[in-house]
């Protein structure tokens, strides 16, 4: 088994449809651990962290997000990082410096 980070940057309209919160659901099934939260630009950003095969998972699912969501771009890069995440959570919105 692999463990990878992955940071994601996902842009469209995807706040105020239920994004974060179908995320969480998602990554919980699949045991994917981290966080995810609103920006002030309009784009959600999301940290994932387990198993390549279960991050691979929960990305591909972010290129389509919730029914409601309509996602223009998912920008993913795995990152080295000495977080260590027990559980998926969401952030509070992150102010416009970040």
């Amino acid at each position: 088994m692999t463990v990878i980070t992955v940071h994601l940057s996902i842009t469209g309209r995807v706040q105020g449809v239920g994004y974060r919160e179908s995320l969480c659901l998602v990554a919980d099934a699949l045991e994917v651990t981290g966080w995810v939260r609103n920006r002030a630009d309009g784009s959600v950003e999301a940290t994932l962290h387990g198993d390549e095969q279960h991050v691979e998972g929960a990305i591909a699912w972010c290129h389509n997000g919730p029914p409601n969501a309509s996602v223009q771009y998912v920008n993913a890069n795995q990152i080295a990082t000495e977080d260590y995440f027990t559980a998926f959570s969401r952030l509070p919105d992150a102010n416009a410096d970040g």
